[in-house]
């Protein structure tokens, strides 16, 4: 299932990459989704590369009951974030991976932060959501894609909250 999401922030680019740099960004970011944070790392910093790894606890109730059986109660979800060093005006770029552990689902795709005019970026997720779960995989496609939806419009409150704060 293809899943893509946009962001937009009232700020350059470059601080939108400096916030995303920032491991207590990612901890706040992860909090904004509703979930429990069990990692929020980096790793390099926003004048360069950078890796953003986050470990999420969240809830099963978005799960379709006939597959709750298979997940259990609680999903231990694992995102990276992989940026690649600026290069003047271009559009970062980066790649992302999301992974819920014990459960054969997972979403691979790119990042892009990009001017939006003046004082303002974009930053769009762009990938393709997979289960290989027999009989339910589109129900928790479905489920997980919302959950995934979900979880990046929170975080651009939160980025909006922590852009105004910062």
């Amino acid at each position: 299932m293809h899943v893509q999401v946009q962001l937009r922030y009232a700020a350059e680019p470059s601080a939108v990459a400096a916030m995303l740099a920032d491991a207590g960004y990612a901890r706040a970011r992860v909090e904004a989704s509703g979930a429990a944070v069990e990692q929020a790392d980096v790793t390099g910093d926003a004048a360069g590369a950078f890796t953003v790894t986050t470990r999420r606890s969240l809830p099963t109730d978005q799960i379709p009951a006939q597959a709750r059986s298979f997940v259990g109660s609680t999903l231990e979800v694992r995102q990276v974030e992989a940026w690649e060093a600026p290069e003047g005006d271009a559009p970062r770029a980066g790649t992302v991976v999301v992974e819920i552990s014990g459960v054969p689902v997972r979403l691979t795709g790119t990042a892009t932060l990009a001017a939006d005019g003046p004082g303002a970026a974009t930053l769009t997720y762009d990938g393709d959501l997979k289960a290989s779960i027999p009989l339910f995989a589109s129900a928790v496609e479905n489920a997980a894609a919302g959950a995934v939806r979900s979880a990046l419009e929170a975080e651009q409150d939160a980025g909006a909250r922590w852009l105004a704060g910062h």
